[in-house]
């Protein structure tokens, strides 16, 4: 049976998630332990989360290359057996096999850290839950800590002039001159996701992204800062802590799989270029799940419009027609005789 949780009283969670939000909570205040500063120790661990996962990134890295790099042959594959999807299916996994790629590899970051985006958007929001005095009642974390210490009992999270615990729309509300300030973090983080976004678009470019999909790749650090609005800027340091070490991993990224005409991004970007002009010339143009709805569009369309009429339909009908004499059971109807010219049907009586 589920319980509903308010978020102005600390949360239990199920058993076995408590070590995790716990933990994330703990290493918070080991490091404010160092440092007695807010965003000193939430930048902290924002590195230190970053560090641990870069390993999966580097190998999803990888492995993505390597499957931009059989783009081609997947392509003729794809042209070959469009209409058998069966045999498509093992022709692929034979291809995956001889060059031992992974398609589901490159998913490897995106699945870590989604658990990781939860537990640290929940213990951060956990941190400066108010109690029913209207002061904060941490959660997650030890009451003989030092961050616990700092925050019970308190209205504000101050930490470099800024109160961590206040949402950027809020701060602007209470006082638009201090809100400016929220505002630009906000910005800030949007800065650094286009950043990101065009370190990663310039060296990779997908043969079946649409020009549509990437519009829309492009403009969505905008939706995901303007989000932030509504949320403690606690978080929004965490974030853009982990945007700037996620920026300078790129950059390693780039000299170590790009560099030189022989690496295997090299490779990749024109093996993913030759694979776009296969789409060209098959007509698809690529486009993901949309292409394939304009190829089965253009299918439609180009069926013979002129669809042969039906022939009219003979009546059977065996009823006479209404107001004809109808025949006495048995007997052959008489033809029709013609009228005589001339004489009346009703001859008048003779005059006396």
């Amino acid at each position: 049976m589920m319980r509903s949780v308010s978020l102005s009283t600390p949360y239990t969670p199920p058993e076995g998630f408590p070590n995790m939000f716990q933990a994330a909570a703990w290493l918070i205040s080991q490091f404010y332990n160092l440092t007695s500063d807010y965003v000193s120790a939430i930048a902290l661990v924002a590195v230190v989360i970053m560090m641990l996962i870069f390993p999966l990134t580097l190998k999803s890295t990888k492995s993505m290359l390597e499957m931009q790099r059989v783009q081609p042959e997947m392509k003729r594959l794809q042209n070959q057996y469009r209409n058998d999807r069966q045999k498509l299916n093992e022709e692929m996994m034979k291809l995956y096999q001889e060059h031992k790629v992974n398609p589901l590899a490159s998913c490897l970051p995106m699945v870590a850290q989604m658990p990781i985006f939860l537990i640290m958007f929940r213990v951060l929001r956990h941190l400066t839950l108010l109690g029913s005095d209207g002061t904060f009642n941490p959660g997650y974390i030890s009451k003989t800590s030092k961050l616990y210490m700092s925050l019970d009992k308190s209205k504000e999270m101050l930490s470099v002039g800024l109160d961590l615990s206040l949402t950027p729309i809020k701060a602007i509300q209470a006082s638009p001159g201090k809100g400016v300030v929220y505002a630009l973090l906000v910005i800030v983080l949007m800065g650094l996701y286009f950043v990101q976004q065009r370190m990663i678009a310039s060296r990779t470019v997908s043969p079946t992204m649409s020009a549509s999909q990437q519009k829309i790749m492009q403009y969505l650090p905008v939706f995901f800062g303007l989000f932030q609005l509504f949320f403690p800027v606690a978080l929004v340091v965490y974030y853009i802590s982990q945007t700037i070490v996620r920026i300078a991993q790129q950059q390693y990224i780039t000299r170590r799989f790009y560099r030189g005409e022989h690496s295997l991004g090299q490779q990749a970007q024109a093996a993913s270029a030759k694979a776009r002009e296969i789409a060209k010339q098959d007509g698809s143009g690529g486009g993901g799940i949309f292409g394939q709805m304009k190829q089965d569009l253009a299918k439609a369309k180009e069926q013979p419009k002129n669809v042969s009429k039906p022939s009219p339909t003979v009546s059977k009908r065996v009823t006479p027609p209404k107001g004809g004499a109808t025949p006495a059971k048995g007997k052959p109807t008489p033809p029709n005789r013609p009228k005589p010219s001339g004489q009346s049907r009703h001859p008048k009586p003779p005059r006396g």
